[in-house]
């Protein structure tokens, strides 16, 4: 087991240079570009598959480093460069962890690989979970899933919304409910592959911030998907729904799901997100405070500016300590007893936030107008406190593992 250390090895550290590079000459130059046409940016997903960046080796590596370090490492350059973009980049793996979290290793071996494809072929991945009706409640999902025995089928019919790369994805995985009963003990995760009659893009979502990401409704009409497209197996399926049902029967402990699953292992990575916009506006305005001058000096010189830029450093700080811990335990199989993922998430997503907002301030008007990326890194950083949980959630989750009470 490895142990606990804030310092990177040489190899974690030439990843990380590798990585800031990319991020520096291929992702910041066109940030604003794509930003402003709210598009996919196939070309930096492209070229970042031919540097070897987006794919599964590389994500692999990352996820199996034995320190759980890997990842957010990887997860703060590339947010540092642009969160829109990043996020087009790393999208697909949120779609690959469900898989991970939940799927056989011929399921992770068969479909991980489509979701990326490669340099010359680029795919991406869409994980589909949330609803109209079914955000940060998902026990209200209401997305079925059907069961034909005679074809050895799942028939899906449902709407999700604020699919990442939702519509536009080469596989499609999906959370649908199997047992309405049981709430949100009675869902599983299915695989919609390619070209799947049925499947169909909703509504995409003009955004306040993550432009570049691709967002939309996915909507699911009698898509018919074959059995080992369930992640995990129907005979592992039936189990955990025997055991959910004889839990709610006794007032056992309760089950988690197949959505809580997957959003459990990104949420650390989610927190290495925002600490990477967070540092990125940080640097903005330190640079910007250096060379500014009014009243005949520099303007960090004042300690209005000077102590809002102390205070910054330190959150932000602060908050990689939190993500690296939470991912650590996580790759070291140490249970998050006070709910440590969560608060990771939480605390750096609000540091984002109130970074970001700091900065703008630090830069005046200047920080208002699009010449400067501190007022897109505040746009982008205002997602990090809504998707894959919200702050409301996180202390929830927290509170409630603080006090003993299940987490539904």
């Amino acid at each position: 087991m490895a142990e606990f250390t804030l310092e990177l090895n040489d190899d974690q550290k030439q990843v990380r240079d590798w990585l800031h590079g990319f991020a520096a000459d291929v992702i910041r130059p066109a940030a604003s570009e794509w930003d402003e046409r709210e598009e996919t940016p196939w070309p930096v997903i492209q070229e970042a598959a031919k540097v070897g960046i987006y794919s599964l080796d590389f994500y692999a590596q990352q996820f199996f480093d034995p320190t759980g370090l890997g990842i957010p490492m990887a997860m703060e350059e590339l947010f540092w460069g642009d969160a829109g973009i990043a996020l087009s980049i790393v999208g697909t793996g949120l779609a690959a962890v469900g898989v991970l979290a939940n799927g056989t290793e011929e399921q992770i071996g068969t479909w991980i690989p489509q979701m990326y494809g490669d340099a010359d072929d680029v795919k991406v991945a869409a994980f589909c979970s949330s609803e109209p009706d079914a955000g940060s409640d998902v026990a209200s999902m209401r997305t079925r899933a059907v069961y034909d025995q005679a074809k050895d089928e799942w028939v899906l019919n449902g709407t999700k919304t604020w699919a990442t790369n939702g519509g536009i994805a080469n596989v499609h995985v999906v959370v649908a409910v199997v047992d309405p009963e049981l709430g949100s003990k009675g869902h599983a995760s299915f695989i919609v592959p390619p070209n799947t009659p049925g499947l169909s893009q909703g509504q995409k979502f003009k955004k306040h911030g993550i432009r570049a990401s691709h967002t939309a409704e996915v909507v699911l009409e009698d898509v018919r998907v074959p059995g080992h497209c369930l992640l995990g197996g129907k005979e592992k399926l039936d189990q955990r729904l025997a055991r959910a049902r004889e839990r709610a029967a006794t007032g056992g402990e309760r089950v988690k799901n197949a959505a809580m699953a997957t959003f459990e292992a990104s949420r650390p990575a989610v927190g290495a997100m925002a600490v990477g916009t967070a540092r990125a506006a940080y640097e903005v305005a330190l640079d910007y405070a250096k060379t500014r001058t009014q009243f005949g000096r520099p303007i960090i010189d004042n300690q209005g500016v000077a102590f809002q830029l102390a205070d910054m450093r330190t959150q932000i700080d602060a908050a990689r300590l939190l993500v690296w811990r939470a991912s650590w335990m996580a790759t070291t199989g140490k249970p998050f007893e006070s709910a440590e993922g969560s608060m990771s998430k939480l605390y750096a997503s609000e540091t984002a936030k109130k970074v970001t907002a700091q900065a703008i301030q630090i830069l005046g008007g200047n920080g208002f107008t699009r010449e400067y990326p501190v007022e897109r890194m505040h746009r982008d950083a205002a997602i990090y406190t809504i998707f894959e949980g919200t702050s409301e959630i996180q202390r929830l989750v927290i509170a409630r593992t603080l006090s003993g009470m299940p987490i539904r």
